[in-house]
């Protein structure tokens, strides 16, 4: 979601939905369709890993990133 600029005069992204899907096809298709509404700045699909036995994370694998998006390394 994008929002309006402030004091400052700069826009700014913020996170509006987060959905988890089972396979990449679903994950894909959705945020294809996101990116289609007109209040959506971008979407991403993207896969991370989980190890059952740590719990650590590893890091996502995008999909496919449409629209307004920002860099991975800005989060």
């Amino acid at each position: 979601m994008e929002q309006k600029p402030g004091r400052g005069g700069q826009s700014g992204l913020k996170v509006d939905k987060q959905f988890q899907y089972s396979t990449a096809s679903e994950a894909q298709n959705r945020a294809e369709r996101e990116a289609l509404s007109e209040d959506c700045a971008g979407a991403d699909a993207y896969m991370i890993s989980e190890d059952p036995n740590s719990g650590e994370v590893g890091s996502p694998s995008f999909l496919i990133r449409l629209g307004n998006v920002p860099e991975f390394d800005e989060f």
